[in-house]
């Protein structure tokens, strides 16, 4: 028995304390979070990116659509929307205004619009070419 008391002070086991382990968790579920937090916004972004694309892509589409029209075609105060309800697609409309001082020039406005959210628009000038 005196052989274990002249072995001097015992040493220490290594190992991490349950305090430690709690708190390097709580560290860790904290930076979980921040992460899961990060990236539902960013496919919140993502999803109103493409939803912008389509938008300008819809509209640049009337927009070309309605200059291959010839000018006879363009009638002031035209304003039409497409006529598909059941069509999960957004609401395209357009107006198509004379432009003052410009006797055959028209102020084209393209607008689409997803449901629930705020209308896009793009505004084109059409003038006729001198001889067309």
């Amino acid at each position: 028995m005196k052989r274990d008391q002249d072995r001097g002070p015992k040493q220490r086991q290594g190992g991490f304390t349950l305090i430690e382990v709690m708190v390097a968790i709580a560290i860790l579920s904290f930076g979980i979070l921040a992460v899961a937090t990060m990236q539902t916004t960013a496919m919140r972004a993502n999803y109103r990116g493409y939803r912008l694309t389509e938008a300008i892509t819809l509209a640049q589409d009337r927009i070309e659509y309605l200059t291959t029209q010839p000018f006879d075609n363009l009638v002031e105060g035209d304003d039409q929307a497409d006529p598909d309800p059941a069509d999960p697609r957004p609401e395209i409309t357009y107006d198509v205004e004379a432009i003052p001082g410009v006797a055959t020039g028209w102020l084209i406005t393209v607008k689409v619009q997803f449901q629930g959210q705020r209308d896009r628009q793009i505004k084109f000038i059409r003038i006729p070419l001198k001889g067309a």
